[in-house]
């Protein structure tokens, strides 16, 4: 078998691949390089990736740090309800007009910067187990994180007297903290 060569480099003489006169430290550099090379690979996803991830997480992470692009705004709370228009006690069904009076009446006072209402088709299993789908309306109130605890006993009044006054037995409330740019 013809020999091949030795060359010299900047870091040293180096065999030619496949030849059998380079020493065993020769031989695994190329090896070593490799697994350099990936581990350097995955020191840096793990590098990018960990502050990302905790970022998507929230709460808990070690700094609780915002994403790299931060979310424009500031802090508001986003109260949904959920009103039924069905009658469980047999009367009529809450109409759109009594529902907008019952808007200007009791919410608009207490949310005079404005308010969303969306039409909508809900299902929910009433008090006594049976499977009830009416015509519905969401509320979706957004005001700001600061006022969250002035605002509960308001909310809960809009929802005491939706209540009473169609004989409902309940409004639903969902509530979430989001940011806001207006």
């Amino acid at each position: 078998m013809p020999r091949l060569p030795h060359t010299t480099s900047a870091a040293g003489p180096t065999a030619a691949p496949g030849s059998s006169d380079a020493s065993p430290d020769v031989r695994r550099r190329p090896r070593r390089r490799a697994a350099l090379a990936a581990a350097a690979a995955g020191l840096a996803v793990l590098a990018v990736g960990t502050p990302v991830a905790y970022a998507t997480l929230g709460a808990g992470s070690p700094s609780d740090a915002r994403p790299a692009t931060a979310a424009r705004g500031t802090d508001y709370i986003e109260t949904r309800l959920f009103f039924g228009t069905e009658r469980p006690d047999g009367g009529p069904d809450v109409t759109d007009r009594q529902f907008l009076e019952f808007i200007d009446g009791e919410v608009t006072p207490r949310f005079p910067n404005g308010l969303t209402i969306q039409d909508g088709r809900g299902q929910w299993r009433d008090s006594n187990g049976v499977i009830e789908r009416e015509r519905s309306y969401e509320l979706t109130l957004l005001y700001p994180a600061s006022e969250a605890r002035m605002r509960d006993p308001q909310i809960e009044r809009i929802r005491d007297a939706y209540e009473k006054a169609y004989a409902q037995d309940s409004v639903a409330r969902v509530e979430e903290r989001t940011t806001a740019d207006f």
